[in-house]
């Protein structure tokens, strides 16, 4: 009995204040929505850095016959001494794990299978590009202290930092994220601010029926809980939406760029995302409506 008339109570408030509920239902919809989107991209974003970051190498680019590098210039080729030199100088390196060596035919190969300019490959020999050391470091936080004790070696034309062109990739992609979970943050409060509405202009419309509640003895938890289901209702379907919303995203967004990516965002990851937003929509609804009850309904 006392069941019944619960959600009697949670009905009539819904209907009665149907536009607002809407308003909530659409607002924790957006909000949970870009939250999720925000939580999506820095998964995929950590995920990219994780990737990377355990590949950091530095690409150590050795002089040429004819190479225009001021460190080359007047000094023709490297010889296979000071080859061998350098090796056993990067080697001995303490932040150094692995060095090797890339001739030039390897590098007109591997210029090929990452996907080089069709005009510049048929114009480029292997010939034209430079022999290079691969380094690979222990810890890529190290790369420019590494740079820098290699800069100036006899045989060295240029050093590209790889680590110095993944943070500013990655620099970029986390101020995306930043700003979808700023955007999110504010959608949330904004939720959060229109659900206590909603709820206490339910209990300003329904006082009448609170009072009698009152009058018979009923327990201010007994009283509430109408108010408070409507404010969870209200989140979960906005949940709903918001997981749709997810769905959505990755299918049209995510799926379409992970051709792109090497560390693709998994169904599992979403699936994370979703149960999330989810409860975070839920309790949101449930703390602002016990918090508006408490000070506005006289209980």
């Amino acid at each position: 009995m006392r069941a019944n008339f619960i959600f009697s109570e949670v009905w009539i408030g819904l209907r009665r204040n149907l536009t607002m509920t809407i308003a909530v239902v659409v607002t924790v919809a957006v909000g949970m929505g870009l939250l999720g989107i925000g939580l999506m991209i820095n998964s995929q974003v950590s995920s990219l850095t994780n990737y990377w970051m355990d590949r950091v190498e530095l690409s150590v680019f050795l002089c040429g016959k004819n190479d225009a590098f001021p460190a080359c210039k007047n000094k023709g080729a490297i010889t296979q001494d000071q080859k061998t030199n350098l090796k056993k100088a990067i080697e001995g390196l303490p932040d150094v794990q692995k060095v090797d060596y890339e001739d030039q035919n390897q590098a007109y190969q591997n210029f090929k299978e990452n996907g080089g300019n069709n005009i510049l490959l048929s114009v480029i020999k292997p010939e034209d590009l430079p022999e290079s050391f691969r380094v690979k470091l222990k810890d890529p936080d190290k790369a420019s202290a590494v740079e820098e004790s290699l800069k100036g070696q006899v045989g060295v034309s240029n050093i590209v930092n790889q680590r110095q062109i993944l943070d500013s990739v990655f620099g970029f992609m986390g101020k995306l994220r930043n700003m979808a979970l700023a955007i999110a943050i504010l959608m949330v409060l904004a939720a959060t601010l229109l659900i206590g509405n909603t709820v206490r202009l339910s209990a300003y419309n329904r006082r009448r029926e609170t009072g009698i509640m009152r009058l018979v003895g009923a327990s201010n938890v007994y009283i509430q809980l109408p108010f408070v289901m409507e404010g969870v209702i209200a989140g979960l379907i906005g949940g709903v939406l918001a997981a749709v919303l997810l769905i959505i995203t990755k299918i049209l967004i995510f799926d379409q760029i992970q051709m792109y990516m090497t560390a693709p965002l998994s169904w599992n990851t979403l699936a994370g995302v979703i149960t999330l937003t989810m409860v975070v929509g839920v309790v949101i609804c449930l703390l602002a409506s016990f918090v508006t009850l408490r000070r506005y309904l006289k209980v």
